[in-house]
């Protein structure tokens, strides 16, 4: 194995581990890293993002079992301990899921070919960033304190919002924590919310990718790399999801926006500015 690959692979993952939760776009952060530092070939740098982002979703999983176990018996059997709507959190699931499943089947192949770029990345950044501060500059009302309280009608809002995610330096948690809280939910319910929403559609795109794409992992040292990146995202993932609830109960997202500003600014000064396409 490539040491010096092995090496980006585990930074990639640590850096899609802490960047996952983050309203700030992980999959931006990625796509700048792999351009910063040469990351393997386009196709195969393109298919480790989709893929190690499985793995940030997989420690919601296990962090969040006994909650996800739970909205999944109300869902087959009408009966959850604790719930006085035991279907209603995986329903608001699979309604909020929907669209940005559609859109994702119908345009993924445009996205990844046109979007996967670092201008588009740090424009998004910037726009991003307005959004957040958009909400968090503007009061209203709560209508739902936990995650299980979300509704049918504001389900189908965050997942509308969720949507602007394909666009990449978005942010699919910044998109779905801020369409919450503009929706009218809490910022634990937002955010908890958002990380739930994750496992079916990063689950989902990341199994479709290496379905279409299995043929650019050519070895085995391939494989490696990419479940190097996987192992990395999964285990600091773990730490950053409590870190995030921590944080939205205390505090709130400005500083995220304005390291999306900065994040975004310095891009584009170096591409516009100075000639460097950042492209390996």
């Amino acid at each position: 194995m490539d040491i010096l690959l092995f090496i980006k692979a585990l930074i990639m993952g640590i850096i899609e581990g802490i960047t996952e939760f983050l309203p700030i776009s992980s999959t931006g952060y990625l796509i700048l890293s792999a351009d910063l530092m040469n990351f393997w070939t386009k196709e195969k740098a393109s298919l480790f993002i989709v893929v190690i982002q499985m793995g940030a979703m997989l420690a919601v999983v296990y962090d969040y079992w006994g909650r996800l176990w739970n909205a999944l018996m109300g869902l087959l059997t009408g009966k959850a301990q604790g719930l006085e709507k035991p279907r209603q959190l995986g329903l608001s699931l699979i309604i909020a899921t929907l669209p940005i499943m559609v859109l994702g089947l119908l345009f993924e192949d445009f996205i990844t070919e046109k979007l996967f770029h670092p201008v588009v990345v740090a424009i998004m950044l910037i726009v991003g960033a307005v959004l957040i501060i958009y909400a968090e500059k503007t009061k209203r009302p709560i209508i739902a304190q936990t995650a299980e309280q979300i509704d049918f009608k504001t389900a189908i809002k965050i997942g509308l919002a969720q949507c602007l995610a394909l666009i990449p330096g978005t942010s699919r948690s910044g998109s779905t924590i801020i369409g919450a809280l503009l929706f009218g939910t809490s910022r634990t319910a937002g955010t908890e919310f958002s990380f739930f929403l994750g496992i079916p559609v990063i689950m989902g795109a990341g199994l479709l990718g290496l379905i279409k794409h299995k043929e650019a992992m050519q070895t085995g040292g391939d494989w490696a790399i990419l479940g190097v990146g996987f192992v990395a995202s999964f285990i600091i993932a773990l730490i950053c999801i409590r870190f995030m609830v921590a944080w939205v109960s205390k505090k709130d997202f400005m500083i995220f926006a304005y390291l999306r500003i900065i994040t975004g600014i310095v891009v584009l000064i170096a591409f516009f500015g100075f000639g460097y396409s950042m492209e390996g």
